[in-house]
């Protein structure tokens, strides 16, 4: 499968050390399966550390994730928001995995986890809202083990 990072660097080796904030699921290194995703988080990246060049930078992932600790969000919004909560709150309970598959909170459903994790919301009301979004995924890696396992580096591309 091919996967997408984007940053503000080309990212020949990529590592969980410089994962400097808690995300969607927790520290980690953030991959997705989608370019066009990647390449917004690549213009943000850019903007946000004030260095001008975005880059995405393009992986080849192996299927084989037997030996891991994996934690999936499928359609199951419900238990995904609790645990993006729990983690933008700076909870740990993202580190039992070396790696986590789920939906991305962008700019829009960020405001919807927003207004529910302080309780504007009910989850109800935060559920159904998100559900109107375009869906799109992301990957963490949690673990170098995961990255060491799984990920090749191929290519770069300044967007």
């Amino acid at each position: 499968m091919i996967v997408y990072h984007g940053s503000n660097v080309a990212a020949k080796n990529p590592d969980v050390v410089h994962s400097y904030r808690t995300l969607d699921f927790g520290a980690g290194f953030y991959v997705t399966t989608m370019r066009e995703q990647a390449e917004r988080w690549a213009r943000r990246k850019a903007i946000v550390s004030g260095e001008g060049t975005a880059f995405v930078n393009c992986y080849h992932m192996r299927d084989d994730i037997s030996d891991l600790r994996v934690k999936l969000f499928d359609e199951d919004l419900m238990e995904w928001i609790d645990f993006v909560c729990k983690c933008r709150d700076g909870e740990k309970d993202y580190q039992q995995y070396d790696l986590i598959f789920g939906k991305v909170a962008d700019d829009k459903v960020f405001r919807v986890v927003d207004m529910y994790h302080t309780g504007i919301w009910d989850k109800e009301r935060a559920l159904k809202e998100i559900k109107v979004y375009p869906s799109y995924d992301q990957i963490a890696f949690i673990t170098q083990k995961a990255i060491d396992e799984l990920l090749q580096f191929t290519s770069f591309e300044e967007v």
